[in-house]
């Protein structure tokens, strides 16, 4: 996978080159490319923004710099690409261009699931009061536009959100996670959030392992582990358990336990 990145900041990117996705880039597994879009602009002073037309507070990032730098990506392309099954007439997809905004379709991880399987990956990162429409609407025919949000809050900048995704992404493609075997145990992989997790000692500062992760009983660890991940999503995120499909009578049993605040379920 080939993922660019532009950015007025590219040494805010550095995050980048560490841990796992760092070590996948080093090993040819991802192909990462910052570019600096004042690269991308010919006066002295770099400028890539200015006044919004219609007044309003704040500056807005002109279209032919961005332009430009989004042309010179679709030039260099993904390195050693071919076309992808299925494409037509051997006609290669569209690179995918997704443009942080708190005004896109929010960021999660079915979104990094189906993102993990595209060959090119394009982040622009906006700044100030956004990027002029008028190159998002052009960049819309050369690229799958996805605006993207990560959440209902508002940041300075598309560098944050952008690493955010990116890490979210990068670690679900072949071989980034040396056990793949531990992405399936996560946080919304099926609707719920993860169990609580602990290490040696078996006791410390007079809190205890629950017995049953002591046991060496599977069964049993699987099912406490399952009726804690129901607890925790109902408690934190009751919107999850509304989107889950059929659940069994012992699930039913756990979430009404705990919705009539009976604890002896997770001692």
């Amino acid at each position: 996978m080939r993922i660019d990145v532009v950015s007025i900041f590219p040494e805010y990117l550095e995050g980048l080159k560490l841990s796992l996705i760092g070590k996948a880039a080093e090993q040819g597994l991802l192909d990462l490319n910052v570019h600096d879009l004042r690269d991308f602009t010919f006066d002295r002073h770099n400028t890539v923004d200015d006044s919004p037309y219609g007044g309003g507070a704040g500056m807005v990032m002109k279209a032919e710099p961005w332009a430009l730098a989004l042309e010179h990506i679709l030039g260099e392309g993904p390195r050693g690409a071919s076309a992808s099954v299925g494409d037509h007439d051997g006609e290669k997809p569209k690179p995918i261009l997704i443009v942080p905004s708190p005004a896109g379709r929010v960021f999660d991880q079915r979104v990094a699931e189906d993102l993990a399987g595209a060959e090119h990956l394009v982040f622009a990162c906006g700044r100030y009061e956004g990027i002029d429409q008028r190159v998002i609407d052009w960049a819309g025919e050369h690229f799958d536009l996805r605006p993207m949000s990560i959440g209902d809050y508002v940041l300075n900048g598309g560098e944050v959100a952008s690493m955010a995704m990116i890490e979210a992404v990068s670690r679900l493609v072949p071989g980034v996670i040396g056990n793949p075997e531990s992405l399936t145990e996560e946080s919304h992989e099926d609707g719920l959030l993860e169990y609580p997790i602990y290490t040696k000692p078996a006791s410390w500062r007079q809190r205890d392992v629950p017995e049953v992760l002591l046991s060496g009983n599977h069964g049993a660890i699987a099912r406490w582990r399952r009726d804690r991940r129901l607890e925790r999503t109902a408690e934190v995120r009751p919107d999850l358990i509304a989107k889950l499909g059929e659940l069994d009578k012992h699930d039913r049993a756990v979430l009404e336990r705990f919705e009539s605040g009976d604890e002896s379920m997770t001692e």
